[in-house]
């Protein structure tokens, strides 16, 4: 395993200066965002695929530096109901699909994406299973939208020997093990899981049983950690839609690696013990430390445990 960042938390900094600052931590590989969430800031997908000078200079920039790229990310939701919203996230995926393999990088991360329910202009999750007209609504979105977008670009992506890698996320319909493998068996190999512990501790999910559940299913972890605010789950619980800056009032928010809930000391054994040899990426949205201060306490953390 070899530990990464993604580079949003770097977007104060050029792409350059960026480059030079991980290295002076001992990283040398990089999660690259390059359209959708992530945003455009040091690459934007929709130029670089096309245009073979624009992807030289970008590689020769990694090359000087001598950091890897290790996996683009282009976080969308390519079934969103709303058209063009769901239009505009595919084509990002197409294209990132095709720059990877371009690249020689072997991965792209996205989100599985949520549809509506035939009628609506915004995504419906669902997340319990009655009155029964969900039950109904999340069959129609697995069956008529979600497997035969995926099929189709779990194809793509294995005709240009790229695998996807799908972060299981609130909002959207794979967000725990067991919706990932679902869509994996349905879609095929070429789609997998990016594993993101902190999406999965909120969830009440065992993060080192899970990988062993998705074992062969990950094709890209992310590192984030979650912690309680304990007082305040006791009475919301941890369905929690308060927004992310009011620390205080959410049942749960998100750390840097260590200093949350997570048991990385356990992820890290049970992704050796399952043969996973990936990128283990750093992803920094902690509220409580700056960017720097908050990246640099995870990645000693996690140098320590790699």
């Amino acid at each position: 395993m070899k530990l990464a960042i993604f580079n949003p938390i770097l977007y104060h900094m050029t792409l350059e200066e960026s480059l030079k600052y991980m290295v002076s931590l001992g990283v040398k590989a990089m999660e690259l965002g390059c359209g959708g969430y992530p945003g455009t800031k040091h690459a934007d997908v929709s130029e670089l695929y096309k245009d073979a000078d624009k992807r030289k200079r970008l590689q020769d920039t990694f090359a000087k530096y001598g950091v890897e790229i290790v996996a683009l990310s282009v976080h969308g939701n390519p079934v969103h109901p709303d058209r063009k919203t769901a239009d505009t996230a595919a084509a990002e995926l197409d294209q990132a699909i095709t720059l990877a393999h371009q690249m020689n990088v072997p991965t792209v991360v996205g989100f599985s994406g949520c549809p509506g329910d035939g009628v609506s202009k915004c995504p419906n999750w669902v997340t319990c299973a009655w009155p029964t007209e969900f039950g109904q609504l999340l069959e129609w979105q697995w069956n008529e939208v979600l497997i035969p977008f995926w099929k189709a670009k779990a194809k793509a992506a294995a005709d240009a020997k790229v695998r996807i890698a799908i972060e299981m996320h609130p909002g959207f319909t794979v967000h725990n093990p067991s919706s990932m493998m679902r869509l994996r068996r349905a879609a095929g190999d070429a789609v997998g899981a990016n594993f993101d512990p902190s999406h999965l501790i909120w969830q009440g999910v065992n993060v080192a049983e899970a990988v062993k559940y998705l074992k062969g299913a990950i094709h890209h972890v992310h590192a984030k950690d979650t912690m309680f605010n304990e007082n305040i789950k006791a009475y919301k619980g941890v369905l929690d839609t308060d927004p992310y800056e009011g620390v205080e009032s959410r049942s749960w928010f998100f750390r840097s690696v260590g200093y949350g809930a997570g048991d990385f000391k356990g992820l890290i054994s049970s992704l050796r013990m399952t043969g996973y040899g990936g990128p283990v990426s750093i992803e920094h949205e902690d509220p409580l430390y700056s960017p720097q201060e908050g990246l640099e306490r995870a990645v000693r953390n996690l140098q320590g445990l790699l």
